[in-house]
């Protein structure tokens, strides 16, 4: 599994690579997302992944984590969920990935971060909507593997490499496209998402984080520890564009917003429409 993975790795770099002097206007060079991030006091950032969703999505929750575990700054364990899929609430100091038939939203997937302290991730959720994916355009494996890595790559703080659908894959699920399987794949992260996420870790936080602990990749782990701080969020459904806040950028496939909480929280949501 181990090679097989590395191979995809190697592979993606080199159809990037590739993609980079064939295209290079289609890449954006920094895709970080607003220097958003996790606080941590040590490298790899140790992140707990929560475990809601249901068994057609699970192997590519897996996979997405299992993808993402590959960065030197990142040590990801997938853990058992600890909210409503229907609800996706947040947890403090970990991500929680949903799935449920969200209804007629517009949306394929959304992926949300809550932010204080002007730049750090205290939780984030990621929810894709089976509304959409029992249809048979959207009901393939690459299409589930682009939008679950993608917004789970959000949740890191990466933004998009690439925003337009109709252009030639990158090789990265953090790419838009109409075509997920390609070739290139876009199923996947690539060398450049990798480069950005040791970019935006490149430094250390003091306190003790807000990253939760865990044995991720088979290092030696440690308890949960306690963020510095518990910032305080009012329970406020976050589902529809109306309660998304400020409209920051978007088109008519995929779009950024800010709810500003006051005292220096917000929410940010990613999007991605059908």
């Amino acid at each position: 599994m181990r090679v097989i993975s590395r191979f995809r790795v190697l592979f993606g770099a080199s159809l990037f690579l590739l993609a980079l002097v064939l295209f290079p206007s289609g890449l954006t060079a920094n895709h970080s997302w607003g220097k958003y991030h996790w606080s941590r006091s040590s490298n790899p950032l140790r992140l707990d992944i929560g475990d809601n969703v249901s068994s057609i999505w699970g192997s590519h929750l897996g996979t997405a984590v299992g993808d993402w575990n590959w960065s030197s700054v990142l040590e990801l364990r997938i853990v058992s969920g600890g909210s409503d899929p229907l609800s996706c609430p947040p947890t403090s100091g970990r991500v929680e990935v949903c799935n449920a038939a969200y209804g007629n939203t517009g949306w394929l997937g959304v992926a949300q971060i809550w932010v204080t302290s002007g730049s750090h991730i205290v939780q984030a959720t990621t929810k894709v909507n089976d509304t959409y994916f029992i249809q048979a355009f959207y009901d393939t494996p690459a299409w589930r593997q682009l939008v679950i890595c993608q917004e789970v790559g959000h949740t890191f703080g990466l933004d998009h490499q690439d925003e337009n659908f109709n252009n030639p894959n990158l090789g990265t699920c953090m790419d838009y496209t109409n075509d997920p399987e390609g070739p290139p794949s876009n199923e996947h992260p690539n060398l450049h998402d990798y480069e950005q996420l040791e970019s935006i870790y490149a430094h250390l936080d003091g306190g003790g984080g807000t990253g939760g602990g865990g044995r991720g990749r088979g290092r030696a782990g440690a308890p949960n520890v306690p963020p510095p701080f518990q910032p305080i969020f009012d329970p406020i459904q976050v589902d529809t564009p109306r309660q998304w806040g400020r409209l920051i950028r978007g088109n008519a496939r995929g779009a950024l917003f800010d709810l500003d909480l006051g005292n220096g929280d917000h929410i940010f949501t990613f999007v991605i429409w059908v």
